[in-house]
């Protein structure tokens, strides 16, 4: 996208939530709170492309006819052709041309240009998910205009989080005021979401121009393993600062409604094993996965081999959801077949475990965690099979770890953003400990965390238009495609 339409939807997006914050503290019609949320939302998905508009329509009312079916028939039929509408809705615009691409001539090749509709990922799983639970017998019953605000939901349309109806049904409902506190917090999570993304483009573009994760994964000729490390790690780095940024945005562009939204991410990089990891990074697709795939599977027979191979199923699901590729495929079966060894591991520890440490063992347990969750992300954002198999290599040869090709301010700046989100999480543990001390009445006055806390409204902002503006400075005028959200594609 052109840097000129990139600021004038991040102005039109700006515009519509001040005027439904100033709506929301004053209003308590619940229709007129409705209908501007509604109109916002359909306005801002119309300053990306019409037509988009027409598709994410089209669903709306599909959705809403099968679910009233649903409801007033709660069978497999309805809820099969309701599954199977959306799935080919997506299918239409996610896959075919990813498939169109690959034919040099054909029936399929016009495909190939069809632009992906912004969010249909994630607002395709929304209506699934309410179609799931109608057919489970959820008590909802949306109107019209409240599913079509489910679905077009602004701060949640474009890139998640992905939402459940009734999450989501009685807050929009709501008549109270938002409250001067919830603004506030709305505007902290907005505020830590921008220099988040703000990192995630220097990441991706790096401290001088093509010297960044961009530029290692896509211009390097060869990699040594020191190469190899640091760019998984440092695009796992990237691609969370990037993801977890804009979910701060969206989580704190609602709160200021007044409205929650589920969180995606919960510190997953403090993870000790691949399935604590996936209940940590990207939670609303992850619990959505488990909710609708995983656990019907699974409890279809009763087998370990089977729920294994559920699990399987599961994360292959998950990969392919990020686009019909080998890659994403390969990814979601690694990642599944992670969660089947962990488990493998977790029955046969017990009767086995060696008298080690239980800190050590934890250590142990957090490095190889980051170490294969790292390892799959090349799978993720390699260009091609080939170069996956290329970085693997060097990954398993000794003899690669003799040299590096990369830039040495790139092997810096992964490891000192990694350094600084560690510290700033403890800080941050530290005061939340202060503050809780303190309103317990349990907390000294006079310690230095006491004054930091006391002070923390005065060098806290200060700090942060430092450091927002030193980051801003060094990606001013670099290509801005290496840090744009690239949870957009999707």
């Amino acid at each position: 996208m052109e840097s000129g339409g990139f600021f004038f939807q991040g102005g039109c997006y700006l515009l519509l939530w001040t005027i439904c914050v100033l709506v929301f503290a004053k209003n308590q019609s619940r229709n007129i709170r409705q209908t501007v949320l509604l109109l916002g939302g359909f306005g801002l998905y119309l300053t990306w492309e019409p037509w988009f508009a027409v598709v994410l329509a089209t669903s709306i009312g599909a959705n809403f006819l099968f679910g009233n079916w649903l409801r007033r028939n709660p069978h497999w039929l309805p809820l099969s052709a309701g599954i199977l509408f959306n799935l080919i809705l997506l299918g239409a615009f996610r896959y075919l041309p990813e498939l169109a691409v690959h034919l040099s001539k054909g029936s399929l090749h016009g495909f190939a240009k069809l632009a992906l509709p912004l969010g249909i990922s994630f607002w395709t799983f929304q209506a699934m998910s309410y179609l799931f639970d109608v057919y489970r017998d959820e008590e909802l019953d949306p109107s019209l205009v409240e599913f079509a605000l489910y679905m077009v939901f602004f701060p949640v349309t474009i890139s998640g989080p992905v939402c459940r109806m009734p999450e989501m049904l009685l807050q929009f409902r709501s008549v109270e005021k938002t409250r001067p506190g919830d603004i506030a917090e709305g505007l902290r999570r907005i505020a830590t979401g921008v220099f988040m993304m703000q990192l995630a483009r220097l990441l991706g573009q790096g401290i001088l121009a093509g010297d960044g994760i961009a530029s290692g994964f896509d211009h390097a000729a060869q990699w040594g393993g020191p190469d190899v490390w640091c760019l998984s790690f440092g695009y796992g780095l990237q691609l969370f600062f990037d993801f977890a940024g804009y979910t701060h945005i969206a989580v704190g562009a609602a709160k200021a409604l007044g409205i929650t939204i589920p969180e995606n991410f919960a510190r997953p990089f403090s993870s000790g094993n691949p399935s604590v990891f996936w209940t940590r990074w990207h939670m609303s697709l992850s619990f959505w996965i488990r909710d609708y795939v995983f656990f019907p599977l699974a409890t279809a027979r009763r087998e370990i081999w089977w729920r294994n191979l559920a699990l399987i199923i599961s994360m292959a699901v998950f990969g392919m959801w990020h686009g019909a590729s080998l890659l994403f495929l390969i990814w979601g079966c690694y990642h599944g077949v992670l969660l089947v060894l962990h488990r493998l591991i977790q029955q046969w520890a017990p009767q086995h475990e060696a008298q080690a440490p239980s800190g050590l063992r934890a250590s142990l347990g957090w490095a190889a965690t980051a170490a294969f969750i790292s390892l799959g992300w090349i799978f993720f954002r390699s260009g091609s099979l080939a170069q996956a198999g290329q970085m693997l290599a060097a990954i398993v040869s000794p003899a690669s770890y003799t040299a590096h090709f990369l830039s040495l301010n790139l092997y810096l700046l992964v490891g000192v953003l990694a350094f600084g989100y560690a510290i700033v999480l403890r800080i941050s543990d530290a005061v939340d400990r202060q503050l809780q001390a303190e309103t317990s009445g349990a907390a000294s006055q006079t310690t230095f965390l006491a004054l930091l806390v006391r002070w923390r409204w005065i060098w806290v902002p200060s700090l942060y238009l430092l450091a927002l503006l030193f980051v801003f400075l060094i990606t001013h005028g670099q290509e801005m495609s290496a840090g744009q959200l690239m949870y957009r594609r999707f």
